[in-house]
C-alpha cells in the first residue's frame, strides 16, 4: 500500500511496524515517525485506523481469556526469534495451541 506521495518514512515501513505502533512497542521517536506519516498519509492512516479498531474488538471479545503460560513463553520466545532475524520452527506454537 502507498499513496503515491515520498514521505520521510517510507510507508512499508510504517504498515511493517504497525503493530509495534499500536502496542506502543517501539521508541518515542520512531513514534513520532509514525503519527508525521499519518497525517501526511490518508491510506495508512486508514489502515492504522482499521487496526486499531479491530484490536480493540478483539480485546472487548476475548480479552478475559486466560493464555496458558507455557503457550504465552512460546509465543514470545517465537517473536524473540523473528526479530533478531533467526529461523523459526514451523510446529513449535501451532501444536502447543492445538493442545490446549
Amino acid at each position: 500500500m502507498s499513496c503515491g506521495e515520498p514521505h520521510e518514512t517510507d510507508c512499508s515501513e510504517v504498515l511493517d511496524h504497525l503493530y509495534e505502533f499500536l502496542d506502543h512497542e517501539m521508541p518515542d521517536a520512531d513514534c513520532t515517525k509514525f503519527e508525521v506519516h499519518f497525517e501526511e498519509c490518508s491510506p495508512c492512516l486508514e489502515k492504522y485506523g482499521l487496526e486499531q479498531a479491530v484490536k480493540k474488538l478483539v480485546k472487548r471479545c476475548c480479552g478475559h481469556d486466560d493464555v496458558p503460560t507455557d503457550l504465552r513463553a512460546k509465543v514470545m520466545g517465537r517473536i524473540d526469534l523473528i526479530r533478531s532475524g533467526q529461523t523459526v520452527p514451523e510446529h513449535d506454537v501451532t501444536a502447543t495451541a492445538q493442545e490446549s
